[in-house]
């Protein structure tokens, strides 16, 4: 708490030195979320104040974003900044320095080659995305040259996914039968120090008639691999560990009679993979693609996207928990009424492998300027899977945001 009251007296005391200077926004939101089963339990309960400073002075600007989160359900306040940064612009190129979220790749919904921020996955996927991507402590460079952009990413300690906690209803499916299952965590740091950091090169074009980036990346997996050691009893012990994850991969996107194709691909070396064979402590190193092909369109005053998806393991071995080929498809559709006062929206996951789906649903109004009321659903199709694990979460909320 003495933490949070000194975060608060920082954030009160350089507004007012910087009034005369300063910019603001954000949003202010009470989100109630749920479950359909017969009791109605509250899933979510959670008023959210995010606030976005800007400071400019010069070819110098500052920018900060905290966010106070009050969660009713369980009486805690949570105090964090999801980004604080400074920024110098130059004749043909900036550097950024400090906490920020970088957003790369094409995809909706999906993270491709978008790999830089780390996630934020207590809730699943079903905040917006700006939540859920955690911004990162790095030094960014770009270089400008026409319609060229090449950028520079170094990130000098490591930032891991945020999981959900063991008793989460969002903590995902590990079945070993008969067995009990311990953890250990000794090997799950990863040292503070210059020979641990990452680093991230991207090349983009903007073009009129297609724009398309190239990147290659030397991090670490944001997702650690569970090493499992059998016990002399029906116990098993799981050691979660991080592993470096070099990749490289490319995105594109092309305007077509009207319409929009998206594609982006990255192919990742010696990803660790879950398999049932415990002499190789249940791990094994493949390489690893993942790729899209997206279509958006509008027709007939509707906006339409699809999206196919597919995870491909190189090498295949029939123990490994993973499928060799998994297929996802995505599809939302939007469209505005009442002077777009009114928006009603669909999105859906589809997972081919396992037949199992992720429906979303929802309906925003605008009552005044700034003012928004969201009702929705997220409802959970299939038995296994990626989606399916979660057919008891299905939820409905309700949401009310004023952004200032």
């Amino acid at each position: 708490m003495k933490q949070k009251i000194t975060i608060i007296f920082l954030l009160l005391t350089v507004t007012i030195m910087l009034n005369a200077q300063i910019t603001h926004h954000g949003f202010v939101r009470t989100y109630l979320g749920a479950l359909t089963d017969q009791d109605g339990e509250y899933s979510v309960l959670q008023n959210t104040f995010d606030w976005k400073l800007d400071y400019g002075k010069g070819n110098v600007a500052l920018f900060i974003n905290p966010v106070f989160d009050y969660d009713a359900l369980n009486n805690n306040l949570d105090i964090s900044i999801r980004q604080s940064f400074m920024e110098i612009y130059f004749n043909n190129f900036d550097l950024r320095i400090g906490k920020q979220q970088i957003i790369w790749g094409k995809a909706d919904g999906v993270f491709i080659t978008d790999v830089i921020s780390p996630r934020d996955l207590s809730e699943f996927i079903l905040p917006d995305f700006e939540e859920i991507r955690i911004g990162t402590n790095a030094i960014k460079f770009d270089y400008y040259s026409g319609n060229s952009t090449f950028e520079a990413v170094w990130i000098p300690t490591f930032q891991a996914t945020i999981l959900p906690e063991e008793n989460s209803i969002w903590s995902p499916e590990m079945t070993y039968p008969l067995m009990f299952i311990d953890y250990e965590y000794s090997n799950v740091e990863v040292e503070n120090k210059l020979s641990e950091s990452e680093i991230a090169l991207k090349y983009s074009y903007l073009g009129s008639a297609l724009d398309f980036e190239v990147m290659a990346a030397y991090m670490w997996d944001d997702n650690p691999a569970m090493h499992i050691f059998a016990q002399p009893d029906t116990t098993i012990l799981i050691k979660p560990e991080y592993h470096r994850l070099p990749l490289a991969g490319a995105s594109f996107s092309k305007a077509v009679g009207g319409a929009v194709v998206r594609g982006e691909g990255a192919y990742y070396f010696e990803k660790r993979f879950a398999a049932e064979d415990l002499s190789v402590n249940g791990v094994k190193e493949k390489d690893y693609a993942q790729y899209l092909i997206g279509y958006d369109h509008n027709w007939f005053g509707m906006n339409i996207s699809f999206q196919f998806i597919q995870e491909y393991i190189l090498d295949y071995e029939e123990d490994m928990r993973n499928d060799e080929f998994s297929n996802t498809m995505t599809f939302l559709i939007t469209e505005d009424y009442l002077r777009e006062t009114l928006r009603l929206e669909f999105f859906t996951y589809y997972g081919i492998n396992n037949e199992d789906a992720l429906l979303r649903p929802k309906i925003a109004y605008d009552i005044a300027d700034g003012f928004e009321v969201q009702l929705g659903a997220n409802i959970f199709v299939g038995e296994e899977g990626n989606f399916g694990q979660y057919d008891e979460n299905d939820m409905m909320f309700m949401k009310v945001r004023y952004d200032f």
